[in-house]
């Protein structure tokens, strides 16, 4: 059975997997540790001593030493847990330059996967091996796929990247050209006939076939010639079907060969899910913005409030916001307060309030403290208020004018305040 990973689960999962790639090691000094569930935690920290020996071999001493502190450090990580969590964990772990040759500084990064691992893995590289996560960004929701024509049909369920071919059936319906002897009149209502028939069978197959499937996302319809779209206007198939149909396509083929042609064609078709699940989202805020009801709120201030009166029951933000929330202290009299700028004004924004007099006690003495992205702050205001939330792309016209028009940040509450 498919999981369902939220829009929030992927965001977050995809920021961080971009992060990864970007770091990059001297040598093969970095490690990426994949341990699946089932694994016994001393298991893996008993791995990692041979490894640790092992390295002692390595000639460069640079190499060898950052190499076995960085193992030192994952088995430190691993000993926190007192055992392997139900998903399995990742740990990646090693020495990364921080600004030319001799600054490198051990970072660690501990992942616990959205879904149960099956790879055991450590390796040694200039890189992290994020690979193995990013599977978890692809779909994996079950689509069936039904391509046919006047003469057969043939049913799939295509499962993340695999696909099944679950029956094939022939239509039995006569070719065009009629026998010898027969009216074209005569012999064309027994092909309509047939034709009728035939796709009654069609639709028992689907429905028998279809329905089964355990989270069906959606259908695809293809086949060569006009027989599927006069299938699909005579409605055979089951109420709950018909609403899933995604798409239905032209092929040059039926069969397997036609599964591979739809399969080709799929990626854009199972993107464009996604996108008719944000616009209608977005329209359903647009609903209350237009009428008035009280219900829909937007920009950063007025939607931080009503997170943290917990009176958002869905929240809305943009993927493209590229604001930080930072915090500023004083040394000096301990005053702190916030604000929010954008990720590229970050530097001068430092570089001036270290200039800035503190407002309490009027010392030169103001700090950037931290800092932390909008999205994920509000995002975990949203998971602690039990909001929805929803990280909305800018593909669609509706993304695009949640970012521009209103900030990338919206919410729908729950009740009028």
């Amino acid at each position: 059975m498919s999981v369902k990973r939220t829009s929030l689960q992927k965001y977050r999962l995809r920021k961080a997997i971009e992060y990864l790639k970007k770091k990059e090691g001297r040598g093969t000094e970095l490690i990426s540790l994949y341990v699946p569930p089932g694994r016994s935690i001393s298991e893996v920290v008993n791995m990692l001593r041979q490894e640790y020996g092992t390295a002692s071999n390595i000639k460069s001493t640079t190499t060898r030493k950052n190499v076995q502190d960085a193992i030192v450090k994952v088995m430190q990580r691993l000993k926190l847990f007192s055992q392997v969590p139900e998903n399995g964990l990742v740990i990646f772990c090693g020495s990364i330059p921080q600004n030319g040759p001799g600054s490198e500084k051990i970072e660690t990064y501990v992942i616990v996967p959205p879904e149960p691992i099956s790879i055991y893995l450590y390796r040694c590289d200039n890189r992290f091996h994020t690979e193995h996560l990013e599977e978890f960004l692809k779909e994996r929701e079950n689509y069936g796929i039904l391509v046919f024509d006047a003469g057969s049909a043939t049913f799939a369920i295509l499962s993340g990247k695999r696909v099944e071919i679950v029956r094939e059936i022939t239509s039995g319906v006569p070719g065009k050209t009629r026998a010898g002897g027969q009216s074209a009149r005569r012999f064309e209502r027994i092909r309509e006939a047939k034709i009728l028939e035939y796709f009654k069978r069609v639709a028992k197959h689907a429905n028998e076939i279809f329905l089964s499937v355990p989270d069906l996302k959606g259908i695809i319809i293809g086949g060569p010639g006009p027989t599927k779209y006069e299938f699909e206007k005579g409605e055979y198939l089951h109420y709950s079907l018909r609403d899933k149909v995604l798409a239905t396509i032209d092929t040059a083929y039926v069969g397997e060969q036609g599964v591979k042609e739809m399969l080709e064609k799929a990626p854009e078709i199972l993107r464009k899910v996604r996108c008719v699940e944000e616009k209608r989202l977005i329209q359903q805020f647009l609903y209350h913005l237009g009428h008035d009801t009280g219900l829909a709120v937007y920009g950063e201030t007025d939607v931080r409030r009503f997170l943290e009166a917990g009176a958002v029951e869905t929240l809305f933000l943009s993927e493209g916001i590229e604001d930080v929330r930072v915090s500023i202290k004083c040394s000096s009299c301990g005053y702190q307060y916030q604000e929010t700028l954008k990720r590229r004004d970050l530097l001068s924004f430092e570089k001036e309030v270290s200039l800035k007099q503190c407002p309490k006690c009027s010392s030169i003495s103001l700090r950037v403290e931290n800092e932390v992205e909008v999205i994920e702050e509000l995002a975990e205001l949203g998971e602690k208020a039990g909001s929805a939330v929803e990280i909305i792309s800018t593909e669609t016209e509706e993304g695009r004018m949640l970012l521009e028009s209103f900030g990338g940040i919206a919410a729908i509450l729950r009740y009028k305040p």
